[in-house]
């Protein structure tokens, strides 16, 4: 079995550091960079490229609403054609870097409020996801479970990889669980590590409910802001490991 994995990398601003980009990417296979709209800024998203580089880590758009201060987490009322042309923004901006640092970008993601809005919602799914395709239809989108953005790639003959986010809770459609509920983030390192130990074992999650949801993700994904996401990236590569699998990144597992 091949599983990407994967985590949000900077998210800083300035001299603000988010999380310790460093030593995840020494144990991730690809990660998300964040391009300035909800976090991030011209020069961390170039550092964080030209190290992901070094380590052979591939790189994608991690793509948000423009909210700074919420950290992209609010949901925010903009008309859909604006937000269609803010996709192609960030895209086109981790892309120039990737470019001129001599990396190349092979995914894309949504951020935070406006990823958990498109998945839930076919109607603005549709628009973002062909804003993709647009720029780069060579672009694999990586998504937690979503009919919505599943359906949108299809239309656009774009690739989908499911992406497991280890530390949050899903509902019984597959959908994450909003933050504000109890529950919807798991902070038990032992928790997240029986939810991926029994995704591998049995290719299903308990939901919030208590239902089983079968799943098959290429990725796991780690949140790079949360306190100890190093030594949990760690252990979950270790686990991965020792049920067989390897950690390859999803350009290489789509590859033609």
């Amino acid at each position: 079995m091949d599983i990407d994995l994967n985590a949000d990398l900077g998210e800083g601003y300035g001299p603000w550091r988010m999380g310790e980009d460093e030593a995840l990417l020494d144990l991730l296979s690809s990660a998300n960079v964040a391009c300035g709209f909800h976090a991030g800024d011209p020069l961390i998203m170039e550092r964080t490229v030209r190290q992901a580089l070094a380590r052979g880590v591939d790189v994608g758009a991690h793509v948000g609403y423009p909210d700074r201060q919420g950290f992209g987490r609010r949901a925010m009322q903009i008309d859909v054609g604006e937000l269609a042309a803010m996709v192609t923004y960030q895209l086109g901006a981790l892309a120039g870097i990737a470019r001129a640092a001599g990396h190349r970008m092979t995914h894309m993601s949504f951020h935070g409020a406006l990823g958990n809005r498109a998945a839930a919602d076919a109607a603005l799914a549709t628009p973002l996801v062909q804003a993709v395709a647009a720029f780069d239809p060579t672009l694999v989108i990586s998504s937690s479970n979503s009919r919505a953005i599943e359906a949108a790639a299809a239309g656009c003959g774009l690739r989908v990889a499911t992406a497991f986010l280890a530390d949050r809770a899903y509902d019984d459609e597959g959908l994450l669980v909003p933050r504000q509920l109890p529950g919807a983030v798991i902070h038990d390192e032992a928790v997240v590590l029986a939810r991926v130990r029994t995704l591998l074992a049995e290719g299903h999650v308990v939901t919030h409910s208590g239902r089983h949801l079968a799943m098959q993700p290429r990725s796991i994904l780690v949140h790079g802001d949360t306190p100890g996401a190093v030594a949990l990236a760690r252990t979950l590569r270790r686990e991965i490991e020792a049920a067989g699998g390897r950690i390859v990144p999803i350009s290489r597992q789509l590859a033609p």
